[in-house]
């Protein structure tokens, strides 16, 4: 697809990675063993009974980068710390600037020892501009077939739906998916979804917002829908908050070393949750977020204490 991207020394950068990967599991001076030793935590896609980790990754403002030689470079071992920490799922948009561009690019370099699970969107108007949209990112990213093409925002999801599913019955997608991360089209999602099929949805969730603990999630697990979250750290905020405050020590209870990870664990330990999408740019903190696809996850009770320990700080 495209020319090599070189490293002086990959083999290095692959041990320093894995190194980094095993440092990640010291949780409370208690050691943990590193993502190689151990299998990820997945779930259950309700439409077909396959199974994807819980930790995918997002692409949007983080991979709209343009392009150049220097960008490819040094997001090339951030999505390489994504596959080392076992994950599969990826998730982009043509809305995402330049996002499919640079991933195809960067997927032509790099080695997985699992299948990429690779899902974008449909964000255009009509039919035809439908079809093209959706042919012109196959090609960015370089696949055979979309794992999960999703409708983006709900646009144009009528004419889009019929599309989707005559591709799925002739085997040119795998499953068909809606999405938003407005709160305002809630109520329309929750419509679309109790009359109209769909494998996935995806829409924001984090411990800071909770309101689709009450319609969008029950329906989605009474429905038999897969849920992708999107935005699990309320695009940083939840940092802010936390920030200089300490990890509980109680969290060592779930395998949880840090404040990252302690916001994934808490989403994707939602019964009706399938996986979380976070995207960043730094290969650390892709590295500490793969970490919360390992070990235990809260249960109820931990839940519970969670919510009130963060909305005490």
């Amino acid at each position: 697809m495209t020319d090599r991207i070189h490293h002086p020394d990959r083999r290095r950068f692959m041990k320093l990675l894995t190194g980094l990967a095993g440092s990640a599991f010291i949780a409370h001076g208690r050691a943990v063993a590193a993502n190689d030793e151990r299998q990820a935590i997945t779930k259950t896609i309700p439409s077909n009974g396959e199974s994807i980790p819980v930790i995918g990754m997002g692409t949007s403002r983080t991979f709209d980068v343009g392009g150049t030689p220097s960008e490819l470079a040094r997001l090339l071992p951030v999505l390489e710390a994504f596959f080392a920490g076992g994950g599969t799922f990826v998730d982009s948009s043509p809305m995402y600037g330049s996002a499919e561009q640079v991933l195809g690019k960067l997927l032509d370099q790099t080695s997985r020892s699992k299948p990429l699970f690779a899902a974008t969107k449909v964000w255009t108007d009509g039919r035809e501009s439908g079809i093209r949209q959706m042919e012109q990112s196959r090609t960015l990213w370089g696949v055979e077939r979309f794992d999960l093409m999703q409708i983006h925002n709900l646009r144009d999801w009528r004419v889009h739906y019929e599309t989707l599913r005559a591709m799925k019955a002739e085997g040119r997608i795998r499953h068909i998916g809606i999405t938003t991360s407005h709160g305002r089209y809630h109520d329309e999602l929750l419509s679309i979804l109790k009359s109209h099929p769909f494998d996935f949805v995806q829409f924001s969730y984090n411990i800071a917002n909770r309101e689709v603990e009450s319609r969008l999630l029950p329906l989605a697990a009474e429905q038999g829908v897969a849920v992708i979250i999107n935005r699990p750290f309320a695009r940083g905020s939840l940092f802010r908050k936390t920030r200089e405050r300490p990890l509980p020590e109680w969290a060592a209870e779930f395998d949880c070393n840090s404040w990252g990870q302690f916001f994934l664990k808490y989403v994707v330990s939602h019964p009706a949750v399938t996986c979380a999408i976070p995207a960043t740019s730094k290969v650390h903190h892709m590295v500490d977020n793969m970490g919360a696809g390992f070990g235990r996850l809260p249960d109820s009770s931990a839940r519970k204490e969670m919510e009130r320990y963060f909305e005490a700080l």
